[in-house]
């Protein structure tokens, strides 16, 4: 159920929050890969959890483009 919560609050956003969204998850990414590479990352699930959340906000912009 998480997961859908969290695809419905990004549909409720509008294009610009989305983009800003984007651009947060895919720097909390490098951060969690620059971890990893040092062995600093204690969670390393976490990595796909946020490629999956980067995934799902492409959709969602891609979705609302589409109509």
């Amino acid at each position: 159920m998480k997961t859908n919560q969290y695809v419905e609050n990004l549909k409720a956003k509008t294009a610009a929050e989305l983009n800003e969204e984007l651009v947060a998850a895919k720097k909390e990414l490098f951060n969690l890969r620059f971890q990893n590479a040092t062995n600093q990352l204690d969670n390393t699930s976490r990595i796909k959890e946020v490629r999956r959340n980067i995934a799902r906000i492409q959709t969602v912009i891609t979705a609302k483009a589409a109509q």
